[in-house]
């Protein structure tokens, strides 16, 4: 395999540094590391972002997430590894990325699910997790960049 091309944020100068002051901005929301790395994984694996899920499912590793979790994070609703709060942000994630799939993009049903475990403050990170996310996915995925390839 190859890239086609260098990920598109390192190939215009000035791109990745505001990129990473999101996410410095979004660990600073108030939602643990876990949750906003299996929001990221989930993001990543709907999108079939190779390089993301490689390095998501090791960033989730690291914030603390269990081999149990990572694995079944793909079938979230049909396993007992998650807590009501992760699913409400995974059910967040799933909708505020298929936004095409439906009329109302983010029904209020998903929407008052995450508000019950979430303040505005961490909404606030998730959705810029999960904006950041799906901007990643679109720079890797048709550049064809490499699993493992950054780190």
């Amino acid at each position: 395999m190859q890239a086609r091309m260098q990920n598109p944020a390192v190939v215009l100068s000035g791109a990745m540094q505001p990129i990473q002051e999101l996410f410095k901005a979004v660990h600073s929301g108030g939602v643990t590391g876990e949750i906003l790395e299996l929001v990221h994984l989930r993001v990543s694996q709907i999108n079939g972002c190779a390089a993301c899920v490689d390095g998501g499912v090791k960033t989730a590793r690291k914030a603390g997430v269990g081999e149990e979790r990572l694995a079944t994070v793909v079938a979230w609703r049909e396993t007992p590894y998650f807590t009501d709060e992760e699913r409400a942000a995974l059910a967040l994630a799933e909708a505020a990325t298929r936004l095409a799939d439906r009329t109302d993009a983010v029904d209020d049903a998903t929407w008052d699910a995450a508000a019950t475990y979430f303040d505005e403050k961490q909404l606030a990170a998730i959705l810029l997790m999960i904006g950041v996310t799906n901007l990643f996915n679109r720079l890797n995925a048709p550049t064809r960049q490499i699993a493992g390839a950054w780190g």
